[in-house]
C-alpha cells in the first residue's frame, strides 16, 4: 500500500509539472524620478549660478547647464531642456586692466552705464542675428581683477525692446555673481 501512496504522489507531481505555466503579470515601468540638479555642479563659470537665482531675476526656469575653461576664462552656458534658445551665458576673465583701460577698450560703443556693479559696468542690447533673436549683455570690471560678462541670446523672433529690458534683469543677476568665488 505504501507502494502505490508513493507512486501516486510522484505521478502527481510529474503531471503537475506538465502543467501550463501562469501567465506573467505585467508591471507597469516605474515613473521616472525628476531630480534637480544645480547648476554648480557643472564645475567651471557655473559654480558662479543658481537656477533659482537666475529664475526668480529674469522670470525663465534654466535647468542645463555646461561649462569651459581656456586658459585664465571660465564660462557657462546655461539653457531650458533640449532647446537651443534662449540661452544665458556667463563669462569670466582675469584681467590686470584698469577703469580707464576698461572704458577705452572693452566697454561697446552706445553701451549704457551700470552702477553699482563692480569698478565699473555696461550693458547693451544687439539685434537679431542668423539663428537667434536680439542679444543683451552686461558687462564689468570686478573689484578682484576679473572680467565678467552675462549675456541672454534671445530666440529667433523675439524683440529687441524685450532684451534691453532685459539687460536690467541681467544687471541684477551680476551684482550677486560672486568672481572671486572661481
Amino acid at each position: 500500500m505504501r507502494g502505490r501512496i508513493v507512486v501516486v504522489g510522484l505521478a502527481g507531481l510529474l503531471v503537475s509539472g506538465c502543467a501550463a505555466e501562469a501567465e506573467p503579470v505585467a508591471v507597469p515601468p516605474p515613473v521616472p524620478i525628476a531630480v534637480d540638479v544645480a547648476a554648480a555642479s557643472s564645475g567651471g563659470a557655473c559654480r558662479l549660478l543658481d537656477f533659482t537665482v537666475i529664475e526668480q531675476l529674469v522670470k525663465v526656469r534654466f535647468d542645463v547647464a555646461a561649462a569651459s575653461e581656456q586658459g585664465d576664462t571660465h564660462t557657462c552656458v546655461v539653457r531650458v531642456g533640449s532647446a537651443a534658445l534662449p540661452e544665458l551665458t556667463l563669462s569670466v576673465s582675469e584681467t590686470t586692466i584698469d577703469k580707464a583701460t576698461f572704458a577705452a577698450d572693452v566697454v561697446p560703443d552706445k553701451a549704457a552705464k551700470v552702477t553699482g556693479l563692480g569698478q565699473q559696468a555696461y550693458r547693451r542690447t544687439t539685434a537679431a542675428a542668423s539663428g537667434h533673436g536680439p542679444v543683451a549683455e552686461v558687462g564689468w570690471l570686478a573689484t578682484d581683477g576679473r572680467l565678467a560678462t552675462v549675456s541672454w541670446t534671445g530666440a529667433r523672433g523675439s524683440e529687441r525692446a524685450a532684451a534691453e529690458k532685459l539687460t536690467g534683469d541681467l544687471a541684477a543677476l551680476a551684482k550677486k555673481v560672486d568672481t572671486r568665488a572661481l
